[in-house]
């Protein structure tokens, strides 16, 4: 049983003897703090519960006492069974909500880049990256087997900060073929000791996935990158 699940049966215990005692509140006020985090995990877990699932009380209470007298209305394969179609139908139901996420990124990235596309400076590549140069480098531009040393900020459209290797005051090394497409092309365009700024649509950045808890699916990317060497 998950923690999730341990805590939502320890929930519903606790709610099915207070609902008898007629008395939560005054429960809640005087009693113990395993009392108040019982109610408050969850009241947060069926918060959650209720956006995607209509849950029936009555059963959900009934299942916790059967399980506690011993006396199951259904077979340990049947309920099995039951939750494994609950996980499936959750997955299903998050997939849902990540792609409906990622169609509202990617319209408000179209319109960001569109208007971004003609601003002095800033070129348009076949890919859709944008890119503009800041600082000029020399030498040969790194190939996609090569590593290269780089320092840079990434933000998002509406300018929050998700990574700076300036912040961390270590720059970092990488093959150009492992960081995502949008700095892949843009790498191999770049000199030693140039610096650019970068407009990454998501299907050259993370595209529909996302990554971390800032980067939500179908963003668009922005990235101020400085080429410090080709790495031998």
């Amino acid at each position: 049983m998950t923690l999730a699940m341990i805590s939502l049966a320890l929930f519903c215990c606790n709610s099915f003897v207070l609902a008898e005692s007629g008395d939560i509140k005054k429960k809640l006020e005087t009693g113990t703090m395993d009392d108040k985090i019982s109610y408050a995990i969850g009241y947060d877990i069926s918060e959650n519960l209720k956006e995607n699932f209509k849950i029936n009380p009555d059963l959900f209470y009934q299942g916790i006492k059967d399980n506690l007298e011993g006396k199951p209305n259904m077979s340990d394969d049947e309920i099995k069974a039951t939750l494994k179609e609950f996980q499936s139908l959750v997955r299903k139901k998050q997939m849902e909500g990540l792609s409906e996420k990622a169609a509202v990124n990617k319209v408000k990235g179209e319109a960001f880049l569109a208007k971004n596309k003609v601003k002095q400076g800033v070129i348009t590549l076949e890919s859709g990256l944008q890119y503009k140069i800041i600082k000029e480098g020399k030498g040969d531009s790194p190939k996609e087997a090569d590593k290269v040393k780089c320092h840079y900020r990434g933000t998002l459209v509406d300018g929050k900060e998700f990574d700076s290797s300036y912040k961390r005051n270590q720059p970092a090394v990488f093959p150009v073929n492992g960081v995502i497409k949008g700095w892949t092309e843009a790498l191999q365009l770049m000199k030693p000791g140039s610096k650019w700024m970068l407009w990454i649509p998501s299907d050259l950045g993370y595209g529909d996935r996302g990554a971390g808890q800032m980067i939500e699916p179908g963003s668009t990317l922005i990235f101020e990158v400085e080429l410090l060497s080709i790495e031998k």
